[in-house]
């Protein structure tokens, strides 16, 4: 009898995933339980040998899928899978016997998501986070892999989407609100100076930049002369496809820009200016306003994509700040910036949860976690038939009404 397999949460309506991802102090982990059951009827046991459960990364790039005429002319879509963490038996038959029969099996795991701690190998990375930009160019995600033997033949995976969001970013922490400066010179009469209040944003959060233009002392005179046309402001998007490979792809899209003119010359004690704009947000609802229902792999954000870094493609930011002048040459500053998947208002919000999965985390050993006794009934175990909603009533094989 084939086997009917499914992964569910250890308690009714709550999440498999326990804990912050890139937050070590949470120990983040996917909690539940494997069910297995006979796929049809309730009279025929199902024989079993061994069942695993792993947490596997898949992660694909393709950067012309946007373009009708260059993805049939381009390299096919590049996909790797690896997996995550360790893989975990949670049952076997005992020795001497290639399988056993059972009505059904109850098996709870825990399978610790890594946080980075311990050494720089890939199977103790921050895993990123789950994301599908548009037109498939770029995906990372997840599946619980579930593998049932049944006997020396048969062994199938059972493949079960769960999605990943990481929280290292949020724009709450300390150090993302640290003034960020820098200072730029194209040539030497005008120093372009930029300060930032905090460095990481979410979808329609204000970035604002503090911007200076001073001239050189030891060419005053000549400095003077010259006249500041516009200063302009930007976010830019950076993908990178195959970051790590021998070809590189990058990418870079204006996701929104400003321009302030000036029309002045710059005095001795220069020019200083404050200049803003606010992150753009997606979407999320279609044309008739109607939120849809998301993928099982992958969130709803309402970003098109945030600062992240994958194994085939890299996601960056930055806030580009430009000065047009005459009499001297154009001078351009690049700072990279964070960008979080949550509003600076959503990340305040969960602060306190992280606070208290810390708290609940501290009493977990994730070498030896403890958890809930697995569930499994034979046939010849006693009202065996109670587990499957039937019950015999003399000879005779009757639903179970309790």
């Amino acid at each position: 009898m084939a086997a009917f397999v499914r992964v569910v949460s250890q308690a009714p309506n709550q999440h498999m995933l326990v804990g912050f991802p890139g937050i070590s102090a949470t120990l983040p982990r996917l909690e539940g339980k494997v069910e297995i059951r006979p796929s049809a009827g309730y009279s025929a046991s199902v024989a079993v040998s061994l069942v695993t459960i792993s947490l596997w990364r898949r992660e694909t790039i393709h950067p012309s899928a946007n373009s009708v005429t260059k993805k049939h002319l381009t390299a096919p879509r590049k996909e790797i899978t690896d997996v995550v963490g360790r893989e975990m038996l949670l049952w076997r038959s005992p020795p001497g016997r290639e399988k056993e029969d059972f009505y059904a099996m109850d098996l709870p795991f825990v399978l610790f998501i890594p946080f980075g701690r311990g050494g720089e190998e890939t199977a103790r990375r921050v895993p990123p986070a789950s994301l599908q930009l548009p037109s498939r160019t770029a995906e990372t995600y997840y599946e619980i892999v579930v593998t049932v033997q049944q006997g020396q033949s048969e062994q199938k995976k059972h493949h079960f989407p769960v999605p990943i969001t990481r929280y290292d970013t949020l724009s709450t922490f300390g150090m993302y609100n640290r003034p960020e400066s820098a200072e730029r010179i194209t040539d030497h009469l005008v120093t372009l100076g930029i300060s930032l209040p905090r460095w990481s944003y979410g979808p329609l959060d204000p970035v604002s930049v503090y911007i200076k233009l001073a001239p050189n002392p030891d060419w005053l005179k000549k400095a003077m002369k010259v006249t500041v046309k516009t200063i302009s402001i930007s976010l830019e998007e950076e993908i990178i496809y195959n970051h790590e490979g021998d070809e590189p792809t990058r990418k870079i899209k204006t996701l929104a820009s400003t321009t302030q003119a000036v029309g002045t010359r710059l005095a001795a004690e220069g020019y200083f200016t404050n200049m803003g704009l606010v992150f753009p947000s997606k979407d999320q609802r279609d044309h008739d306003g109607v939120l849809p229902r998301g993928k099982p792999a992958f969130p709803l954000y309402p970003v098109s994509g945030f600062t992240t870094t994958a194994s085939l493609y890299k996601i960056e930011y930055y806030l580009t700040v430009k000065a047009h002048m005459q009499s001297a040459r154009d001078i351009l500053i690049r700072q990279p910036i964070i960008v979080c998947p949550l509003d600076h208002a959503g990340c305040k919000d969960e602060m306190e949860a992280i606070e208290q999965s810390a708290k609940d985390a501290s009493h977990i050993d994730p070498d030896n976690p403890m958890l809930p006794a697995p569930m499994i009934v034979r046939p010849l175990d006693y009202q065996a038939l109670n587990v499957l909603g039937f019950t015999m009533v003399g000879e005779v094989r009757k639903p179970l009404i309790e």
